[in-house]
């Protein structure tokens, strides 16, 4: 009896001696367990850091939901004029669970957007793009840009009503551009109209686009840890007593936010599931019948406004595609010593108004019959440059000056 008990003791320390060797080994080859420690376990974070930061944790879970659900989908799913709607409708009514793994993907893509313009906005109020982190702003700005082609493409992919129309949209506007304009329109659909071959394009794009999205993800996340984490008060933590480990303390953080992330899924999908896409798109595409009033998701309605509110088409798609890509210079455009808005009462007003004017640009794009909005939006327009172009470069000049704190421990920064 005494050498059965005395024997299992001696058993769970050799399993306990095995699996450390086996550690051992593959640390000597591999440091995989080092590096999960130091970056994701004892990684040292702003003490500071609010609920704005947890939109990057929801955006790593949302992203492999969506591939996951998206690997499935695309067992069901047949790319051509004829098949890719009655094959939507099948994976929805015969495939076991499909209606579930749809309903998942097109939720998970509007909260994706969602928590992605939040997180860039937190970036733009907290001067997250301010040296040394300029790289992570670029490198998050092309996630934005080719999470928002892959959401176009599969936006394509139902061939539904919207899909078709979606689609020549796009086109005509492509072929607006001079010299070019025609040949590209005619490479990008195959043909002088969306076909077959159009369909097929956009479901390669979708699909590869998904797993280079993941690469630059892991592009963004080393160049974040390389420069380490801003803070709300946008000043470097100076001593260890300034900081806490990523875990437990922002992985508890974390995981509250993509609980709440994932309710608010659930009730997309039990409760309001007719938000996830227009009802025309329950409707096969018919080229011979335009929908009365075409009009892309939510995501996509500010830079579609745009495209209303010019009556060129081309100076339409400059203006469209500028309004991302002069995020791309903010960091330089911005000459404030000053990271955080909390410091900049001015500038904070600024950054107010352009939210403004983003949603009243997406206003236009929901409601651009009415002559009102279509000026509207124009001032909103021209708003949305002039901050970039000229608020942002000269708001180091006029703001009010406020001291900052020395420690991310110290009070708020008073008046001067």
């Amino acid at each position: 009896m005494t050498d059965h008990n005395t024997s299992k003791p001696d058993v769970s320390a050799n399993l306990v001696n095995k699996k450390k060797c086996l550690n051992e080994w593959i640390e000597n080859r591999l440091p995989i367990f080092s590096v999960v420690r130091r970056e994701f376990v004892q990684f040292p974070m702003p003490k500071n850091l609010n609920f704005w930061w947890v939109f990057g944790a929801i955006l790593s879970v949302v992203l492999l939901l969506m591939v996951a659900t998206g690997i499935f989908l695309t067992m069901s799913y047949t790319p051509s004029v004829r098949d890719a709607f009655a094959s939507i409708e099948m994976i929805e009514r015969r495939v076991p669970s499909g209606w579930l793994l749809r309903s998942m993907h097109m939720a998970g893509s509007n909260i994706f957007l969602a928590c992605l313009y939040l997180h860039i906005f937190r970036g733009l109020y907290y001067g997250s793009y301010k040296s040394p982190r300029e790289l992570v702003w670029l490198s998050g700005l092309i996630l934005m840009i080719m999470v928002m082609m892959t959401a176009f493409a599969g936006y394509i992919l139902p061939w539904g009503q919207m899909s078709y129309w979606a689609a020549n949209v796009v086109i005509q506007a492509i072929s607006s551009i001079p010299f070019i304009g025609e040949g590209l329109a005619h490479w990008l659909m195959g043909g002088s109209s969306p076909n077959d071959l159009t369909l097929h394009r956009y479901f390669v794009l979708h699909f590869v686009m998904a797993f280079l999205i993941l690469a630059i993800v892991c592009i963004h996340v080393l160049c974040l840890h390389v420069v380490k984490s801003n803070n709300p008060k946008g000043i470097e933590p100076k001593t260890p007593t300034e900081t806490l480990p990523f875990y437990p303390y922002y992985v508890a953080k974390d995981g509250i936010g993509i609980i709440l992330a994932f309710l608010v899924m659930i009730v997309l999908i039990f409760f309001f599931p007719n938000l996830l896409t227009n009802s025309e798109n329950y409707i096969p595409a018919n080229p011979m019948e335009t929908p009365a009033d075409i009009a892309p998701e939510w995501y996509f309605l500010p830079f579609y406004g745009i495209l209303q509110i010019i009556p060129f088409k081309f100076m339409g798609l400059i203006l469209s595609v500028g309004a991302l890509l002069v995020l791309f210079f903010v960091p330089w455009l911005d000459k404030s010593p000053v990271k955080s808005a909390r410091y900049r009462p001015l500038y904070r007003i600024a950054l107010l108004l352009l939210v403004v004017s983003f949603v009243i640009l997406g206003l236009v794009g929901k409601y651009h019959t009415h002559t009102g909005l279509i000026w509207l939006g124009r001032v909103a327009l021209l708003y949305y440059y002039l901050h970039f172009l000229l608020i942002l470069p000269l708001s180091a000049r006029f703001d009010l000056s406020r001291t900052l704190p020395t420690s991310l421990l110290d009070d708020e920064g008073k008046k001067s």
